[in-house]
């Protein structure tokens, strides 16, 4: 899942079917414009999870209606750090011509 697709979903429970990601029409123009593109959502995620104040991760509750789940804050968290390795792991396949299992839903 993207980032900024489960920094929505951690921020408020919403439903991600619904959620119209701001890259969806957005021209590819280099690396340089899409980090500086993302620049703010990633600040914003991290700002988020930096922030154990605000964010109990084990009382909070994130609840996804469409996929019948509700999960603490702290296991989401968990999920999408794991996704990352996989995806890391999912490269490093792809890069020694290894078949990729499919891993993703």
């Amino acid at each position: 899942m993207e980032v900024k697709l489960f920094y929505k979903i951690l921020l408020n429970g919403e439903n991600f079917r619904d959620y119209k990601s701001p890259w969806k029409n957005l021209d590819y123009s280099g690396l340089a414009g899409e980090l500086k593109f993302s620049q703010k959502y990633r600040t914003d995620f991290l700002n988020m999870i930096r922030a154990p104040q605000e964010l109990d991760r084990e009382t909070i509750r994130i609840w996804r209606k469409e996929g019948g789940q509700s999960k603490k804050l702290g296991d989401y968290l968990n999920a999408h750090h794991e996704s990352v390795h996989s995806g890391q792991i999912m490269c490093y396949l792809k890069t020694m011509g290894i078949e990729q299992p499919q891993i993703w839903d």
